[in-house]
């Protein structure tokens, strides 16, 4: 099994201020979140629970998927949800260089744009790792970046979906921000926690809300 934070710590959140870890409100609401999309059936399978749930949502997409599946990615603007920007190849901005990271991220934004999405200012870094220079940029660019609160770790295929669900059920409070992937590789975790999660979280009083 993998190690990483399913709750993030406050420590964290205190040493990386320039992040957006969670978004604390007034009326008990979560942001539930998707990576790595949009992918044939398994984005779409996410879209039709939203729709019956009436949930809009936050998708970071990356930009060679919305190159391969503009019809998908166009099936989740109209769904009303959120874009972000997950860069175009899914690149470990620790592995890759300051201006290769930074093309990579306007390719996304180009693909989104031409595909019909908003001109987002949302950025999700993959893995959640970043160089404190691409940073700085990124930010100097005007985009917002967006990390998470509470991991379900649905990508994990060495846990249980029992454990993705309680991931996300036991961690989440007010203002969290939710991460899930609407990914090959996380959907039989995603399959089964999802929907549960939503059924908790709706039984508990929260709304859900699109980060803007």
């Amino acid at each position: 099994m993998k190690w990483y934070w399913v709750k993030t710590n406050k420590l964290i959140k205190k040493l990386f201020p320039g992040f957006v870890w969670d978004i604390p409100s007034a009326h008990k609401t979560v942001y539930l979140t998707f990576d790595d999309g949009p992918i044939p059936e398994i984005t779409e399978w996410v879209l039709d629970l939203l729709k019956q749930h009436d949930i809009r949502a936050t998708f970071f997409c990356i930009g060679n998927n919305i190159e391969n599946y503009p019809d998908i990615f166009r099936k989740v603007i109209a769904g009303g949800h959120a874009i972000g920007n997950h860069t175009f190849n899914h690149i470990n901005g620790w592995n890759t260089g300051f201006y290769t990271y930074m093309e990579n991220i306007a390719l996304c934004q180009k693909e989104i744009i031409e595909n019909g999405g908003p001109d987002t200012h949302l950025f999700r870094p993959p893995y959640g790792k970043m160089t404190s220079a691409q940073a700085k940029k990124v930010r100097e660019l005007g985009y917002k970046i967006i990390m998470w609160d509470v991991l379900s770790a649905d990508f994990d295929t060495t846990i249980s979906p029992e454990k993705c669900l309680r991931n996300a059920t036991k961690n989440a409070t007010d203002g969290s921000v939710i991460i899930f992937h609407d990914s090959i590789k996380a959907f039989a975790n995603l399959e089964y926690a999802l929907p549960r999660v939503i059924a908790y979280l709706k039984e508990n009083g929260y709304r859900f809300g699109t980060i803007v």
